[in-house]
């Protein structure tokens, strides 16, 4: 049995987590995590400036631009993309600690993210959360009541854009129930560990 358990994926996963913006991303990995042992989540890094209700290192590592380009030049990111004006990347050194100790690493961060994280390491795991209906992610968006008319257009018209990509990802959930999700999003992580790696 242990020489069969080494054909299993070694290591923790690289798990991409992405969807339109409102589709409830936060309120899933807040409940996953708190549920489901053995996985732990990227902080990412920005270069936008922190919400009222957001706490540098916990919801985000909110950096300087200057601070963000040299993280890039010196090769500090798994992935890095420019969404609204503002810059995202991947932390490398925080996910090759966890995923060397085995623990599963889920990136939240946007699709252009998530195909860039696809090169670097060609084993992680995508997945995308889509909304019940573009309705439902309209409604989502309006209830924040941070958002003007003018900017939800702007957030349904990329996420329509978002939806097209998701053809790149793996596994696709619908965010209709928290409890829902999050069940299959653990579905996906065993699946993913019992998976024979084939040489290539």
């Amino acid at each position: 049995m242990t020489e069969l358990r080494t054909l299993n994926r070694p290591g923790g996963l690289i798990v991409v987590l992405s969807g339109p913006s409102g589709v409830g991303k936060d309120t899933l990995l807040q409940h996953f995590l708190n549920t489901t042992p053995g996985c732990v989540r990227l902080v990412t890094c920005t270069t936008r400036p922190p919400r009222p209700d957001e706490r540098d290192g916990v919801d985000y590592q909110f950096v300087s631009v200057e601070e963000f380009r040299r993280m890039q030049e010196a090769g500090e990111l798994l992935e890095s993309a420019e969404v609204f004006g503002h810059h995202y990347g991947s932390p490398r050194k925080f996910v090759e600690e966890k995923t060397a100790k085995g623990l599963d690493v889920i990136l939240r961060i946007d699709v252009q993210g998530g195909v860039s994280v696809r090169k670097a390491a060609p084993g992680a795991v995508l997945v995308f959360l889509a909304p019940p209906s573009f309705e439902e992610l309209e409604r989502r968006l309006r209830g924040r009541n941070t958002e003007t008319d003018a900017s939800i257009a702007r957030r349904l018209a990329e996420a329509r854009r978002e939806m097209e990509a998701a053809s790149e990802y793996d596994y696709l959930i619908v965010h209709d129930s928290t409890e829902r999700a999050a069940e299959d999003l653990r579905a996906v992580l065993r699946a993913e560990h019992l998976r024979i790696v084939r040489a290539s």
